[in-house]
């Protein structure tokens, strides 16, 4: 079974920085894309930021580019999510996802979400 554990929550005054970690591990073998999700109060889970396997490419949501930046260790699956300017908006439960690819199948699996609250 995999786990994903997030760390790195907090509470931030609007124009601070902070820095989510993110690890999966519990299973040998295959290849873990790795991403960041947020949901507000209220609000649907929207997507954030996202890297491949091999660290070569990221994905950003439109509202995060040029503030929010996504970088792993591979030597290990841990990814990091540097939030920078952060605004009131970003105020929400970060959840990671790690995609494990394994042959042809692929597998979701989440962590529990970390609180970020930012105050203006």
């Amino acid at each position: 079974q995999v786990q994903v554990v997030e760390s790195g929550g907090g509470l931030v005054q609007a124009g601070n920085s902070l820095r989510l970690s993110c690890s999966a591990f519990g299973r040998a073998g295959g290849t873990y894309g790795m991403g960041w999700f947020r949901q507000a109060s209220g609000k649907e889970r929207e997507f954030v930021a996202a890297i491949t396997w091999d660290g070569v490419k990221t994905y950003y949501a439109d509202s995060v580019k040029g503030r929010f930046t996504i970088s792993r260790e591979n030597a290990g699956n841990t990814v990091s999510l540097q939030m920078n300017s952060l605004k009131p908006e970003d105020t929400a439960v970060y959840y990671c996802n790690a995609e494990l690819v394994l042959g042809l199948k692929t597998t979701n699996y989440w962590g529990q979400g970390t609180q970020v609250t930012v105050s203006s």
